[in-house]
């Protein structure tokens, strides 16, 4: 099982305490009650928790022209019109994914793009599922420059912390170039993600509320 980078930290705490538990426990164990064995299960399981929260597995990322993936695994939470007063600048649409502490929470870009800007808010650390999470939340917003037939379109990806993840990481820089399904980052322990696209580019949402998707893999939209 592929492990993320973006994890490292994480990962090396996490060794350490949950394997110094266990060894605490069964050295308890042999000096007092064997009783005591019976809790020692609980680090390891936190511990292989940890690994299977920064796993990073290989994508076959779609080939085809004109396509924008999921940012995300999780499960769509809203797809929203947007006017010409929104973050586009035009009109559009929002799709909102969001992640469980059981998916896996490597972020991938939608498509092949360039970074115009990457700006942070700090916020709030709402449940995401609450409707004024969103806006309220700590956020990183990466806008991006996609081009079409010639024309250069605007589309932003924007990571949203929840009630759990205290933590974003965005591996974006201005004026870096994008292929589709590439890693952009990741937002640790339960979050949002959401991805804006222009009208004109949004011409069929392949998905529908409630559904289930990978990130790099599953399709949202098309030209």
């Amino acid at each position: 099982m592929k492990l993320t980078r973006y994890g490292t930290r994480e990962i090396i705490v996490a060794t350490v305490l949950c394997w110094g538990l266990f060894g605490l426990a069964v050295y308890w164990a042999s000096c007092a009650s064997w009783l005591i064995l019976l809790g020692a299960d609980l680090p390891i399981l936190i511990w292989l928790w940890v690994l299977w929260f920064f796993r990073d597995p290989e994508r076959d990322i779609p080939a085809e022209p004109g396509l924008f993936v999921s940012p995300a695994d999780g499960l769509v939470a809203d797809i929203t019109p947007l006017g010409p007063a929104g973050p586009l600048g035009r009109p559009g649409v929002q799709i909102g994914i969001f992640m469980n502490v059981f998916n896996v929470h490597v972020n991938r870009m939608p498509c092949e793009a360039n970074v115009r800007r990457v700006t942070h808010l700090p916020g709030a650390f709402m449940d995401v599922r609450n409707p004024v999470a969103a806006e309220r939340n700590e956020s990183a917003s990466i806008e991006l420059t996609y081009s079409h037939e010639g024309v250069e379109y605007p589309v932003i990806v924007r990571q949203v912390a929840g009630l759990v993840a205290r933590r974003i990481i965005t591996d974006c820089q201005e004026g870096q170039r994008f292929a589709r399904g590439e890693r952009l980052g990741m937002i640790k322990f339960g979050s949002r993600l959401e991805l804006l696209l222009p009208t004109e580019l949004a011409g069929e949402i392949c998905v529908a509320t409630g559904q289930r998707v990978q990130a790099g893999l599953s399709v949202l939209a098309k030209i």
